[in-house]
C-alpha cells in the first residue's frame, strides 16, 4: 500500500546558512524531494543528502516554474507516498505563499507541515545594529510587501508613512521613488533611511541616508534587489550599538569567558 504523501513547508531565514532553525534540517534530512527558491542558500541543501533536488525559484521576472507548476509538482510527488520539502527563503507565511502551497497539497489529499523560519524583516536590520522596536523611538512596526500582485505600490506605504513606526519595505526596490514621496509628503524629508541588499550574506552591501538623500545612496553604491528598505529614528541608532559591539569585539577572549572553577 503506498503511504501518504506529505508537503512540509520550510523556513531558510534570510540567507545565512546558521539561521535556518534545527526543525528545518530535520525536515531536509527526512525529505524524498526538495523544492527551493532563489533567495534559498545552497548550503543547506547538503541537509537533504538523500533527496531529489529542483530549483523552482524566480528572479527579476525570470521564472522556472510557474507558481501552478510547482504546485501541481508538489501534489504529483505526494501523491506517490514522497515526503516534499518546501524550502523558501526568510519564512514561507511572510510573503511567501507558503500557505497557498499548503492549502493545495491539503485539498489534494497530503498531509501538510510548517516549519517557521526567521523572516528576514526582522533579521537582516538586526544583524546590521537596527532594532525595529526601541523604547523613545519606536513603538511598533509595520511589514509592507512594495509590489502587490498587481505590480502597483502597496496602499500600506501611505498608512504607515503617516506613523510613527519603523516600516520595512520587502521587494520594493522599483518602488523607491514612490516611496520616497510618500513620506516627503508627510514632512518626513530627514528620517533616517537603511537599504540592505542580500542581508546576512557574504555579499551584503547597506546605504544608510535619510528619505530626502537615500535614492543618491542607493545610486552611489549601486543598491538592487534583493533588499530590504527600512524607515525610522531606529536606523539613527545603529552608530551607539555598532560602537557597543566594537568594544564587545575588541575584548580579548579572557575577558569574555569566566574563568573556569576548579
Amino acid at each position: 500500500m503506498l503511504k501518504q504523501g506529505k508537503l512540509t513547508v520550510v523556513g531558510a531565514g534570510p540567507g545565512d546558512a546558521e539561521l535556518i532553525t534545527l526543525k528545518g534540517i530535520k525536515a531536509l534530512q527526512n525529505a524524498d524531494v526538495v523544492l527551493y527558491d532563489a533567495l534559498v542558500n545552497k548550503e543547506l541543501l547538503q541537509f537533504a543528502r538523500e533527496a531529489e533536488l529542483i530549483f523552482v525559484g524566480k528572479r527579476k521576472g525570470c521564472y522556472s516554474y510557474q507558481q501552478e507548476q510547482i504546485n501541481e509538482l508538489i501534489v504529483q510527488r505526494g501523491l506517490e507516498g514522497e515526503h516534499v520539502v518546501r524550502l523558501k527563503g526568510g519564512d514561507p507565511f511572510v510573503f511567501g505563499r507558503g500557505a497557498e502551497e499548503m492549502e493545495y497539497a491539503a485539498e489534494n489529499g497530503l498531509k501538510v507541515a510548517m516549519v517557521p523560519g526567521i523572516s528576514s524583516a526582522l533579521s537582516v536590520p538586526a544583524t546590521q545594529n537596527i532594532p525595529v522596536t526601541k523604547r523613545g523611538a519606536a513603538e511598533s512596526f509595520w511589514v509592507i510587501t512594495g509590489t502587490t500582485k498587481a505590480h502597483k505600490l502597496s496602499n500600506d506605504v501611505a498608512l504607515a508613512a503617516k506613523s510613527n513606526a519603523t516600516v520595512v519595505i520587502l521587494m520594493g526596490m522599483s518602488k523607491l521613488t514612490e516611496i520616497v514621496k510618500l513620506f516627503e509628503q508627510e514632512g518626513k524629508k530627514e528620517t533616517p533611511v537603511a537599504i540592505i541588499q542580500e542581508g546576512t550574506t557574504e555579499n551584503e552591501k547597506i546605504g544608510i541616508g535619510t528619505v530626502a538623500s537615500i535614492t543618491s545612496v542607493v545610486k552611489e553604491k549601486q543598491l538592487s534587489n534583493p533588499a530590504i528598505i527600512i524607515i525610522g529614528e531606529v536606523v539613527g541608532h545603529r552608530k551607539t550599538l555598532d560602537g557597543i559591539t566594537r568594544q564587545v569585539s575588541g575584548k580579548t577572549l579572557k575577558n569574555q569567558i569566566p574563568e573556569p572553577i576548579l
